[in-house]
């Protein structure tokens, strides 16, 4: 049977050597140079680029060679990238598209293969549905890459200078560079290397640097910026005094923090602080965005300013469209996920980074002393995630469960209930918990927020049992 290739969140992403092979990529290549293709039927370019896991150079020569041989230009990176870098050169150079080979941060074992159209964006689902009927078309016919690719259309490219010197002009280094910051940051042996540790290092501005080496097995851990797999950063800032510790994750897409004292902050508080600074550093205006999963501190701040609030659904590819039309000024999704006006509409945890730098550097206080400030200003808010396991034989009884009538939840009364992506139920006090089945693991994904961090314990335990309930 052959292997299903779907376009999740952020692509496809499967198992090296099992789902992820060299003929599922040059199937899932010559898909997209057939979608490609029919928009710009001659005259096409597109780029390739790939991360630092086990082949995905070769992945990525293997996609570029399918894209030849449909007579589009290709321009394939000659090192490593990340995402944005990608995003941003398929704007920067009015490109027809791009193939990036990266499972961004799942496990060392994973590979994958996302596809951005010519507007810099993740492709919406109205695209890669349209990839993915292709592609099932291909493996129907028994398809195999048969035509002769025309090597001399692929262009080496090294598209980290043009990025890195943009983004100088989105952050203030300066402030950065004069604050005196204590810095470091932890590539988690990802596409970051190279990137955030060279603006620092081309602006001047001293950093400890961490795991900017090739390791496919990224030290055995998840490359991704989450508090667990930031240990060995805690330990260095912890020893050297560090006021500040930064990382990306494997495609440096999402961004990770340690405040002072290698204290874990999480995105949910970083996007909403950082709405509060760019009105006051910059004094931007006009619209944020959110996904239904990420905090409603983001609301609060924007209600503070007099900013339009839009809700999205999980995946930053709903965020982007708003970017891309000026909507917005920023928008950011609990995963760890943001961008701002005039930039790419994708993920950038490398501007994310800085920006939290140069927000701590301008305001010379640490991200826990200013979030008490905004708690001051707009009430506490405290939010959390859980990955609830359930059993597969309840999965059926589950969905109808999701999919009922709720107006009350463990004695709460239910005042809202939202659909747009899972199941968000909204209380009367404005605490909330949100319900998104995995859509490949028996999985539900959990998330609660409340006033306080007792009431927000109470509420996830509330979620375990419900989920898990008969």
């Amino acid at each position: 049977m052959a292997t299903k290739i779907k376009f999740g969140t952020s692509g496809w992403r499967a198992i090296i050597a099992d789902e992820f092979t060299f003929a599922n990529v040059r199937i899932a290549s010559e898909a997209i140079g057939r979608y490609i293709t029919r928009h710009r039927p001659t005259g096409a370019t597109a780029l390739v680029g790939f991360d630092t896991r086990f082949a995905s150079d070769q992945f990525a020569l293997q996609a570029a060679r399918v894209l030849t041989s449909h007579g589009i230009r290709t321009l394939l990176c000659d090192r490593a990238v990340p995402t944005p870098a990608v995003a941003w050169t398929i704007i920067q150079r009015h490109l027809d598209g791009a193939i990036n080979m990266t499972a961004s941060h799942n496990p060392g074992e994973y590979n994958g293969l996302k596809f951005s159209t010519s507007d810099g964006a993740p492709a919406l689902p109205e695209v890669t549905s349209e990839i993915e009927r292709e592609i099932e078309s291909l493996q129907s016919s028994n398809w195999e890459f048969t035509a002769q690719p025309k090597d001399s259309l692929i262009e080496s490219i090294e598209i980290g200078p043009a990025y890195l010197a943009d983004l100088g002009t989105k952050v203030d280094l300066k402030k950065i560079r004069d604050a005196k910051l204590s810095l470091a940051y932890d590539a988690l042996h990802g596409s970051g290397a190279g990137y955030l540790d060279r603006v620092l290092a081309e602006a001047g501005i001293p950093a400890t640097i961490l795991h900017t080496d090739r390791d496919v097995y990224f030290g055995g851990h998840h490359p991704e910026p989450a508090e667990e797999q930031l240990v060995e950063l805690k330990v260095l800032m912890k020893k050297n005094g560090v006021q500040l510790g930064l990382a990306t994750d494997g495609d440096a897409d999402r961004f990770g923090v340690l405040d002072e004292g290698a204290e874990f902050i999480y995105p949910n508080e970083l996007i909403a602080m950082l709405v509060d600074y760019l009105v006051e550093s910059r004094g931007w205006k006009g619209g944020v965005a959110r996904s239904v999963a990420t905090s409603h501190l983001v609301d609060r701040v924007a209600k503070l300013h007099g900013l339009e609030l839009l809700e999205t659904p999980v995946g930053f590819k709903f965020i982007g469209e708003y970017i891309k039309d000026g909507r917005i000024f920023l928008g950011g999704e609990e995963s760890a996920g943001l961008s701002i006006r005039g930039h790419v509409p994708e993920k950038d945890g490398i501007l994310a980074c800085l920006l939290l730098a140069e927000m701590v550097a301008g305001r010379r206080k640490s991200l826990k002393t200013q979030l008490k400030e905004l708690f001051s200003r707009v009430g506490p808010v405290y939010n959390r995630r859980l990955n609830v396991r359930l059993d597969p034989a309840n999965k059926d009884q589950l969905k109808a469960k999701l999919a009922a009538e709720i107006h009350e939840f463990h004695g709460r009364q239910v005042v809202k209930v939202n659909r747009m992506d899972g199941l968000k139920l909204i209380f009367g006090d404005g605490s909330w918990v949100l319900m998104r089945p995995s859509g490949t693991e028996p999985l539900v994904r959990f998330y609660a927020e409340s006033t306080s961090p007792e009431d927000l314990a109470t509420l996830l335990e509330y979620g375990k049992q419900w989920l898990n309930a008969q």
